[in-house]
């Protein structure tokens, strides 16, 4: 039986292979040092999982509507009101298995053939094979390190077309820490409004995953035009270490949500009734294990970034949020040692696994040829073995 031309366009995920790979190794008794996986090191909170114990405990196991609950739905609009000064209704809200099936689903509904989606590079490994799943051209917007790998106006203007229907925002960004300030964001809404076909969908899910005092704030913040094309998509995965109870959820136009209720309705259903008690409780609980978190996540960031810096030919910004370095190695492309030759970052980061036993996601993953992903959400001992591991194995290599 031969597969779908659908399937032929898209690529495994690269980050979800090289956490599997690492694992594979350490369960084969390997000593790896993984920097791979893009989730907190932190257990659950204890009264989110006390919460779906409860669930389970009350025979909350049932269907659910396939948006969501509403007392899940009310606690997303509470959020939004009480942390971003944004008002939803729950008709503006849908519940999906995670932010990545919350993206999915809003390319399925707003995308035809034909339609193109603003993506600025680095990206988020999902987004452009998402987009081709629907139909849509990926429009990547290639970013520089030296402006914080941020979109800027003139770039965003000369790309914008009659044909973009949506330009994709993710402020804290996946894989940079790149974090857009509101006035940065009031400039790129201004171009968007020029463009009545484009609409923004802002990937907001590291929201809370700031330091040194920045404040978040969404492109939705910047006026009620640009609120009007604007569809949040957020989830509980990072702020509250639950990756695997899989919440998700979307927040934007009303005509958008219901279709991408009708969507859900026919593929996936509701998302687990469990974690959706669990998220409640996440949203409406106390957010201290939230701070605790984030001051664990800086402290690695203040140690592993500097760290980075200090070897040769190596640079790295400081991210300004979520739990990723992403430096540049570009100097060592082209160089080699014994039968490796370094010919792009899938090269390089093959080679620091098979050598030096660290795991890393290639940055050609995420449209940036010659970076590393490093994802700072682990120990620090275990960072600061891979990163002595790192030097150790650059150090090898000759051009």
């Amino acid at each position: 039986m031969g597969l779908s031309d659908r399937i032929g366009r898209i690529k495994p995920s690269p980050t979800l292979a090289v956490s599997a790979k690492a694992k594979a190794m350490k369960a084969q008794g390997i000593d790896v040092v993984s920097f791979g996986a893009g989730e907190p090191d932190f257990d659950t909170p204890q009264h989110i999982k006390e919460a779906a114990i409860q669930a389970i405990a009350d025979g909350f196991t049932k269907y659910t509507p396939a948006s969501g609950i509403d007392e899940l739905k009310e606690a997303v609009c509470e959020k939004f009101r009480r942390d971003n000064d944004l008002t939803f209704d729950k008709s503006q809200v849908v519940i999906s298995c995670g932010g990545k099936h919350a993206f999915y689903n809003l390319a399925q509904v707003l995308l035809n053939p034909g339609d193109e989606v603003i993506i600025p590079a680095p990206y988020w490994v999902s987004y452009p094979d998402m987009v081709r799943l629907a139909g849509g051209t990926p429009v990547i917007l290639e970013t520089e390190e030296k402006n914080g790998f941020k979109l800027t106006p003139q770039q965003l203007d000369e790309a914008l077309t009659e044909k973009t229907r949506i330009i994709v925002l993710n402020s804290p960004s996946n894989p940079t820490g790149t974090a857009y300030t509101s006035d940065e964001l009031q400039t790129l809404s201004e171009v968007i409004l020029r463009y009545p076909n484009a609409h923004v969908i802002s990937d907001e899910i590291y929201e809370k995953i700031v330091y040194d005092g920045f404040t978040f704030s969404s492109i939705a913040n910047c006026g009620k035009e640009i609120f009007d094309r604007t569809i949040i998509i957020h989830g509980v995965s990072k702020t509250y270490a639950m990756t695997g109870w899989r919440i998700g959820y979307t927040a934007g136009n009303t005509d958008i949500v219901k279709a991408v209720s009708m969507l859900q309705s026919q593929s996936t259903s509701n998302p687990t009734s469990i974690a959706q008690k669990a998220a409640v409780a996440a949203l409406n609980g106390p957010q201290d294990a939230v701070s605790e978190m984030v001051k664990a996540f800086r402290e690695r960031r203040d140690f592993t970034v500097p760290r980075l810096n200090q070897m040769e030919n190596v640079t790295c910004i400081t991210p300004q949020g979520a739990f990723y370095a992403f430096p540049n190695l570009r100097a060592y492309i082209g160089s080699g040692y014994k039968d490796y030759r370094i010919n792009n970052g899938y090269d390089l980061a093959a080679y620091l696994l098979d050598e030096v036993k660290v795991a890393a996601v290639p940055g050609d993953a995420f449209g940036a040829e010659g970076y590393l992903r490093l994802s700072f959400a682990t120990s620090m001992d275990e960072i600061k073995r891979g990163l002595d591991r790192i030097e150790e194995g650059l150090g090898k290599l000759k051009g």
